[in-house]
């Protein structure tokens, strides 16, 4: 059985039915066809009913599902198995918790770079829960570089609860490292395309946000603070991390009308983690239009019209 959120308690409901009906069919002493083809549609028209107006708390939960994609998922699908990773910063240490290498997508080779969270207890703990450190983010600037002095684009994509707070961190640079991206970025010759497909927490996002398009998945969010962190820091507690997630404006249609992305990449009904191929598709199709678009502009306009666009962020004209 699928594992469904708390907001999704109708549908856990149905399902339970369904599992009982289909049970009941494998035996097969009583014919419950019509009741399963019942279920099934009343499933789905109570996942779109659901699904038709998430609150921001709502949301921020589905991009932490547990079986949402991560990005390995994205990068194998996107690429169809012909990813190369590449590792290290060539100064500390390869850090797991931020992945990159070069992958064919539609016939041209593309440097992916993204945090990957883990799929289980020990993969999240290899993975440092997606958390990456200093170096994570040197890798990924030096992955970048490499995909600009071979004229190859670059695609990021985002999710993680923040860059790795720890004290080793904050002694080798963190907030360097990522402020050294954000300039580096800025700059970069080749298109840039960053996709929030989960979490987009604080700098850690933003330490590989910084491109041509910026765009999220529908249920993701991107936000300076998580609204736990926002909560406990307001109210000295999580209780009010619901009135958080409203006050943050973190969700995508939020992100898009403040003008701080490009655009909103559909998910199917019910998130990403409901149908994964189609999840895939919608980002692929995504990534193909803004390079097409991204190809027919020069690299010094590509730069100027980048930096025009961060530029502008948070002016407001009186």
């Amino acid at each position: 059985m699928p594992v469904f959120l708390d907001f999704e308690e109708p549908i856990a409901d149905l399902f339970e039915q369904l599992e009982k009906a289909q049970q009941t069919e494998a035996k097969g002493k009583v014919d419950v066809k019509d009741t399963i083809i019942d279920l099934e549609a009343k499933i789905e028209k109570t996942r779109k009913e659901i699904y038709k107006e998430l609150t921001p708390w709502q949301r921020v939960q589905t991009s932490r599902h547990p079986e949402r994609p991560y990005t390995l998922g994205y990068i194998k699908a996107l690429t169809k198995d012909t990813f190369i990773e590449l590792h290290g910063d060539r100064n500390v240490k390869d850090d797991k918790a931020m992945i990159g290498g070069f992958g064919l997508f539609e016939g041209q080779s593309v440097m992916f770079i993204g945090q990957q969270k883990g799929e289980n207890t020990k993969m999240r703990q290899y993975r440092n829960f997606g958390m990456p450190n200093p170096e994570g983010y040197r890798k990924a600037l030096r992955l970048m570089k490499l995909a600009e002095k071979f004229n190859k684009p670059i695609v990021t994509l985002i999710d993680t609860p923040g860059a790795y707070p720890g004290l080793e961190a904050e002694e080798r640079g963190q907030g360097e490292a990522i402020a050294r991206n954000l300039i580096e970025m800025a700059q970069l010759t080749v298109p840039v395309i960053c996709i929030v497909i989960g979490e987009g927490a604080s700098g850690g996002a933003l330490g590989i946000g910084v491109g041509d398009k910026v765009l999220m998945l529908e249920n993701s969010w991107y936000s300076v603070i998580s609204p736990e962190n926002c909560s406990a820091i307001l109210w000295r507690n999580w209780d009010h991390k619901e009135t958080a997630a409203d006050a943050l404006k973190l969700t995508a249609e939020n992100m898009l009308s403040n003008g701080l992305i490009d655009g909103i990449i559909s998910e199917p009904v019910g998130g990403a983690h409901a149908d994964r191929e189609k999840a895939f598709s919608f980002v692929r199709k995504a990534i193909k239009q803004n390079l097409t678009e991204l190809w027919k502009l020069d690299a010094e306009e590509r730069v100027n019209l980048r930096i025009e666009k961060f530029s502008k962020m948070g002016v407001v004209e009186g």
